[in-house]
């Protein structure tokens, strides 16, 4: 029998995936299930005298479901009317482990779906004294093909693909359980007696299928998991891989995103010099050239952020870790599989965002993508260095810290501490019927099979260019008119009052250009709109000026810095170039007090620890959440927090 649509099903931590990536390559894509927010991954395999398409279904350890990954698992299946049911299953389980992966497919059997058994990961069985006898157990299931694979290096995968091509079917089927009927048991006490019954089966079916020699070197793996796993060295080892982790990325990541920054910035500088003056040209310099560049520098984050954790995952580490790390984050909100995004959005919010992929129940991962904002990034650094440069005394504290030092740290662990105290908030705020258990198999310890990690790899940077990329570039060119246009004349009246000077020297032509840069600035749409919130935020410390800058740095909150240079930058008295802080010490309020005080100065800084000042990360959540609910609601209580914390803040130190 020759099928059109075939779907993988199999337990996480099987290889499902590195199946479904052999099988397809390249030529997959990823979109979502009809009517839910869980991913659905298909590819095209192509057969001699057709194409068949490959479904590769969330991992499920049961029919019945306990999320929504697997309840799509179930709505798929039970369905034959789902634009997604598949005519044919493919169970993927892991050979080693047989006793737990067979429940699955005793249960995909008894749907009396056409079915194909692959025991993957075959040659770690094999090492292990483990050894599948066909012939028994084509007794029992006649007409249902088994494959042997091991996926990582592709043995078997072609055994595979002629079964699909030649059909499969289980021929003179024999239901295991009589009366099975997935519409008519949905009671939790039903499911478990009919779970009960099936592992009964599995016991009796086991010792006829499998014959089982001794193996010393299981010991070994038990060894290292007593150390992974420990209550003490456990944490201290993953620290330290976290470290190096953020060390790579951290060195690595800035060369090419210098270089990245550095492209753009001569692309725009190049079309302003080559294409006459005008509108398109600044629309292209000052809007389209600088949006896309805010996407692209980006990737080499996200790109080494996840081959790092591609590879950590393929080898089986980050197993370990979410087991250790789940009694900790569970009072929380959250589970252990919460950490790694967390940790990530210290480098950037995107890629931790994307990271809560690998949570299966979404109520844990909509709370780790609500608070992941939260934790410091690498572009809030510019705007605390600057601020704290510019308020905070280069003094030590107790004759060995440095003050500065110490006011960035409490920074960063305001970040986290806020994350944690917003998820406790969120747990009982949002809803959910499921039942948070973490069902986790430490899978054996392997190298990594380098194509799924860049295959992965290749997906994570196309839905970020694509997807994000629209929304970003398009905010992109919002942001530029709304700083380039004004109403009426105003903006030709206000350049009108500012004195040409007489001696065109480069200094005083530099500062007449930057003088009608301000005076554009100041009188555009977003000049107007700052001294409009002026009101509001002036009880938080702030002036107009600060307050085009927190408008500015909505595109990147890196972006302050820039907007302070541009509405700061010149001279005090027409010869003497002034630097940017100099400047900004030097600005006063009507009434001749600092504009930046320490006061002021904290307050910023406390601002941008808690506002979402990142449209690239409102445009990820909105990608993750298939929803504009949810990033809308991120922007506000941020907004919230920032404002509050901030006149706190203001009000103590004033």
């Amino acid at each position: 029998m020759k099928f059109q649509k075939i779907a993988l099903i199999g337990n996480p931590n099987t290889g499902k995936t590195s199946i479904f990536n052999r099988l397809t390559g390249l030529n997959q894509h990823v979109g979502n299930f009809p009517g839910v927010t869980v991913d659905k991954k298909s590819g095209k395999l192509k057969l001699s005298e057709t194409t068949v398409e490959i479904i590769d279904l969330p991992g499920t350890y049961s029919i019945y479901p306990r999320s929504k990954d697997e309840q799509v698992v179930l709505d798929v299946l039970k369905n034959k009317n789902h634009p997604d049911h598949p005519e044919a299953l493919i169970v993927v389980v892991d050979a080693s482990n047989l006793e737990r992966n067979l429940l699955l497919f005793t249960q995909v059997y008894d749907l009396q779906i056409p079915v194909m058994l692959v025991l993957n990961m075959s040659d770690i069985a094999f090492k292990s004294g483990k050894q599948f006898d066909h012939q028994a157990f084509h007794e029992r299931f006649p007409g249902v093909p088994v494959v042997e694979t091991n996926a990582r290096i592709g043995t078997g995968i072609n055994r595979i693909i002629e079964n699909i091509d030649l059909g499969f079917n289980a021929y003179n089927f024999e239901a295991i359980i009589a009366d099975f009927d997935i519409f008519s048991s949905p009671n939790t006490e039903n499911q478990t007696d009919e779970t009960n019954k099936r592992y009964q089966f599995i016991k009796t079916l086991i010792p006829k299928i499998i014959s089982q020699k001794e193996n010393k070197k299981q010991f070994k793996v038990s060894w290292l998991d007593k150390i992974l796993i420990h209550p003490f060295f456990g944490y201290l080892i993953f620290a330290g891989i976290l470290m190096l982790l953020f060390q790579l990325i951290f060195s690595l990541a800035s060369y090419p995103m210098d270089m990245i920054d550095g492209v753009f910035g001569t692309l725009s500088e190049y079309i302003q010099a080559k294409l006459p003056a005008g509108l398109f040209s600044d629309l292209l310099s000052q809007g389209i050239v600088p949006g896309l560049g805010g996407v692209i520098i980006f990737i080499p984050q996200i790109a080494l952020l996840f081959l790092c954790l591609g590879i950590l995952e393929e080898t089986g580490y980050m197993s370990r870790v979410v087991f250790i790390m789940d009694r900790l984050m569970r009072p929380f909100g959250l589970n252990g599989k919460s950490v790694v995004p967390l940790l990530s959005s210290a480098a950037c919010a995107i890629p931790g965002i994307m990271a809560t992929r690998t949570i299966s129940n979404w109520k844990e991962r909509l709370i780790t993508i609500m608070v992941a904002p939260l934790m410091s990034c690498s572009a809030r650094i510019p705007v605390y260095t600057l601020l704290i440069a510019l308020v905070i005394p280069s003094q030590k504290v107790l004759g060995f810290l440095n003050l500065q030092g110490l006011v960035l740290f409490s920074l960063y662990a305001l970040g986290l501490i806020s994350a944690l105290l917003v998820s406790l908030v969120m747990k009982w705020l949002i809803k959910s019927n499921e039942t948070s258990i973490l069902m986790l198999e430490l899978p054996e310890f392997k190298s990594p099979r380098w194509g799924n990690v860049f295959i992965s790899l290749f997906e994570k940077v196309k839905v970020f260019i694509f997807d994000a990329g629209k929304v970003i570039l398009a905010v992109s060119i919002i942001l530029w008119a709304l700083a380039s246009f004004g109403p009426g004349d105003r903006i030709e009246k206000a350049v009108q009052k500012i004195e040409k000077p007489t001696k065109a020297t480069d200094p005083q032509m530099e500062v007449y250009e930057l003088q009608i840069k301000n005076a554009k600035l100041e009188n555009s749409y977003m000049g107007i709109l700052g001294k409009t919130i002026e009101p509001v935020i002036k009880p938080i410390g702030y002036d107009w000026k600060i307050g085009i800058s927190l408008l500015t740095s909505f595109a990147a909150r890196e972006v302050f810095v820039g907007s302070m240079a541009t509405i700061y930058s010149v001279q005090d008295d027409g010869e003497t170039n002034l630097g940017l802080m100099q400047k900004m010490r030097a600005e006063k309020w009507s009434d001749g007090k600092p504009v930046y005080s320490l006061a002021t100065g904290l307050s910023l800084m406390v601002f941008y620890v808690y506002a979402m000042q990142c449209m690239a990360t409102l445009a990820i959540v909105k990608r993750e959440t298939k929803s504009w609910k949810w990033p809308v609601i991120q922007i506000l209580y941020m907004g919230a927090l920032a404002y509050i914390a901030s006149f706190i803040v203001f009000k103590l130190f004033s």
